[in-house]
């Protein structure tokens, strides 16, 4: 039986979400027969403009039933759109999942089917969320959360991983993968990583070195040689290192090394200004170690970036 996805956009809506939908394209491709069928949807249907200026052709939001109603977001806080949030409440009786990507949250919230319920939104709003809809329990570090039958992404490249996990939750982690390759997409963004995630990127397959890579993250501070993080998992170091090498494709002194960035890199973020204190916080022991790695690996030092998140402080554009 096939399953009916309506992307649902807006004036303003972000482009890039749309993307959603060629996660469920690929799946049919995958498939002796056909598994999804998808569409756009709007209030009234007709051409509705993205933030880019491109054009997308929808349907009215009434146009049949659904399996999976998607809310695309918008680069900035989404205006508020009262007959678009009736059409959903309205929707939702029939529909099995609802689904909100990136800032499309706030317009879910609004329907009040969020309300008890964990979700997710880009990081960078995640304290607006909170604020404006205090029933709902965000947490923006999230890549997505799912909770019952509402889930929610953060930002951006997060709709591909959301929709990811809606079809492997349908079709299982085979079908998954193999979309995640054909999209040349990483699979394992689990919904549970954070939006800063090295351990992501890295995807070891034993659950050993996925165990070590966690007692890392959690450890920075320590000095995490070799000897340590084969002792924490029991086995040899000469063992360890070659395991590691293979699954992950960099050395352990490497992986620590980018953990230790994305380390520094939220804290920045978070609004850290003192680089001796970055450092010392993300485990690079001193100013110029992490200079130096931030250099080989960005190309520009902490400190401009400190600089470049002091001016982004102001401005709730996501670029």
């Amino acid at each position: 039986m096939n399953k009916r996805i309506g992307l649902v956009v807006y004036p303003g809506f972000q482009a890039l979400d749309l993307a959603a939908l060629t996660v469920f394209e690929f799946a049919n491709t995958l498939q002796k027969d056909v598994a999804y069928e998808f569409a756009a949807l709007s209030v009234d249907g007709g051409m509705i403009k993205s933030s880019t200026g491109v054009v997308v052709e929808t349907q009215p939001i009434g146009w049949g039933g659904y399996d999976t109603i998607l809310i695309a977001g918008a680069t900035t806080l989404p205006e508020s759109f009262p007959e678009l949030v009736a059409k959903l409440r309205e929707t939702a009786t029939a529909t099995r999942r609802m689904a909100s990507i990136c800032t499309g949250a706030f317009i879910l919230a609004e329907t009040g089917l969020m309300d008890g319920k964990r979700a997710t939104t880009h990081w960078y709003f995640g304290r607006h969320l909170r604020e404006q809809h205090p029933n709902v329990h965000v947490d923006e570090d999230k890549i997505f959360v799912k909770d019952g039958d509402v889930w929610s992404s953060a930002g951006v490249t997060a709709c591909i991983d959301l929709s990811l996990a809606l079809v492997e939750a349908d079709l299982g982690i085979e079908i998954a993968k193999m979309i995640s390759r054909l999209m040349v997409v990483y699979h394992r963004r689990t919904g549970g990583q954070s939006q800063f995630s090295a351990l992501a990127e890295m995807e070891p397959s034993s659950d050993r070195v996925r165990d070590a890579l966690r007692y890392a993250k959690e450890n920075l501070q320590k000095d995490l040689s070799v000897e340590d993080l084969a002792e924490h998992v029991h086995w040899s170091p000469r063992h360890f290192s070659r395991i590691f090498q293979q699954q992950t494709g960099l050395a352990p002194a490497k992986a620590i090394e980018k953990l230790r960035i994305e380390a520094a890199q939220a804290l920045i973020e978070q609004g850290h200004t003192s680089t001796s204190r970055i450092a010392s916080m993300a485990g690079f022991g001193d100013e110029e170690r992490m200079r130096r790695a931030f250099m080989r690996t960005h190309g520009v030092t902490p400190k401009a970036l400190v600089l470049q998140a002091r001016g982004k402080q102001d401005n709730v554009y996501i670029s």
